[in-house]
């Protein structure tokens, strides 16, 4: 009887246990794992750096700046006016976007970590989030100057990090690029899932990172003496040709798969062709690009006038065909025309003879990126660009070659060229004299709200970043 009553009084007991661990089971979302390998974290790593790093705001407000573009309607115009430019909430999604993808990077960096990591066989990977991280620190800074770095990506362990100097953060871009290198290169466990750019190719990476480390030595360019020659001796190993790109191409002809400049064309219009670029153009006779480049508005092309143009979205300027025509065109993280004129500006800082060679291979490969040929591109170097190469003038045409070349889509260096040498393009804006031009992003609301005792006091329309010029707080 005893026994009896033991079974009576545990079976409900048995059947609220199974009960528990069945309902555990199926409260589970499976879909939305806590733990992830490090290779299926690359895809996210990948898009979030096309797409929010290189191919949203951050561009769209440096074309504006730098006049290939006029804002013509929304923010945009607000940006062509200095309208609401210091305002903590213009970048503060880019921001946190930022630092997303580069708390991802830091998750697969310390999940290969060759000696106490969990998937140290993984170098591949490895790489690809050093490189990447490398690309978005290099971004943040850039962009804000003094950023949090040594105590950021520590989520609750400190909510307050402090801001460190550029001057100290670019050594580790830099490094961080050496690392993925060596990664990369010791690498034997290859695989291409995730790998939206080079389908498992290391060696295309590791020309990746050589070519991307060149472009951040040349920004040191005013604080470096040796950054143009040591940018040289990675050039060497970077790009071999326009196949070797730096490009994700990956996107699709739907509503939340295209390319983001189109995206933000059909959905806001904000931006038009400006008439600073064009007339830039009109002047080296730069017909067939400007083909290319361009819509016409009644059969003529019609630019607008930055920092004072009639708001419309669109019907009235001219508006970037690249753009019209690319829905699912791809992001350029970094082209092989950018490198060689990388290239041909090194060489001139240098002094070696063959720098005009370098700008001529970069003309050339502009014109086949954007659909003409390499030898319409030396017919309009020999006819259009060497006459203007005189005793003087030298960087000013090759970063002016530089400036039409990385129209639309690679706005942001035109923005960093422009900010370590504004020398090379005269603005016609004129709210850059009544207000000033914006030499610096401002600081997010995310950081003003939660960490304010450490963020730099700074004025965009004054206080240049380091490398440009600017004293650090």
């Amino acid at each position: 009887m005893k026994s009896i009553k033991f079974l009576i009084g545990i079976i409900p007991f048995l059947i609220f246990s199974c009960s528990e661990d069945k309902m555990d089971e199926i409260n589970k979302e499976l879909n939305n794992a806590l733990e992830m390998s490090a290779q299926n974290e690359i895809a996210d790593i990948i898009l979030k750096s096309a797409f929010e790093t290189t191919g949203t705001d951050i561009a769209w407000y440096a074309t504006v700046y730098t006049e290939q573009s006029a804002g013509t309607w929304g923010q945009s115009v607000d940006a062509d006016k200095r309208i609401g430019q210091t305002a903590a909430t213009l970048f503060n999604n880019n921001w946190n976007n930022l630092y997303d993808v580069m708390m991802i990077c830091n998750d697969v960096i310390k999940k290969t970590d060759p000696e106490t990591g969990d998937e140290a066989d993984n170098l591949f990977a490895r790489g690809i989030a050093q490189l990447f991280s490398a690309y978005n620190l290099a971004m943040l800074t850039d962009m804000w100057g003094e950023v949090p770095w040594t105590e950021a990506l520590m989520g609750a362990d400190n909510l307050q990090p402090k801001f460190d100097k550029q001057s100290a953060i670019y050594p580790d871009v830099l490094g961080l690029f050496d690392d993925a290198v060596t990664s990369f290169t010791n690498a034997t466990n290859i695989s291409s899932v995730g790998d939206y750019i080079y389908n498992g190719n290391k060696d295309k990476w590791i020309k990746a990172a050589y070519s991307l480390k060149a472009r951040y030595l040349m920004h040191l360019v005013n604080v470096k003496e040796s950054a143009a020659s040591e940018a040289l001796g990675v050039i060497a190993n970077g790009f071999a040709g326009s196949s070797d790109a730096f490009l994700f191409d990956a996107y699709e002809a739907t509503a939340i798969g295209e390319n983001p400049w189109y995206q933000f064309l059909s959905d806001r219009t904000h931006l038009s062709v400006s008439q600073t670029l064009y007339n830039i153009m009109v002047a080296r006779n730069d017909t067939l690009r400007m083909a290319a480049y361009f819509e016409k508005v009644g059969g003529v092309y019609n630019p607008a006038p930055s920092g004072t143009a009639t708001q419309t979205q669109g019907g009235l300027y001219s508006q970037s065909l690249i753009t019209a025509n690319g829905r699912t065109a791809a992001t350029p993280i970094m082209t092989y025309h950018e490198l060689k004129f990388i290239e041909a500006e090194a060489k001139f800082r240098t002094g070696s003879a063959t720098w005009s060679q370098s700008l001529q291979a970069a003309v050339e490969a502009n014109f086949v990126f954007h659909g003409l040929t390499a030898a319409q591109g030396t017919i309009y170097f020999n006819a259009s660009v060497s006459p203007l190469l005189t005793a003087g003038n030298e960087l000013k045409e090759i970063l002016t070659q530089k400036y039409i070349a990385l129209y639309e889509h690679e706005a942001i260096e035109v923005y960093n060229d422009y900010r370590r040498v504004p020398s090379f393009l005269t603005l016609n804006n004129p709210n850059n004299q009544t207000t000033g031009f914006v030499w610096r992003f401002p600081y997010p609301t995310s950081e003003e709200a939660s960490n304010s005792a450490n963020v730099p006091e700074v004025n965009v329309f004054s206080d240049k970043v380091w490398w440009a010029g600017g004293t650090e707080k």
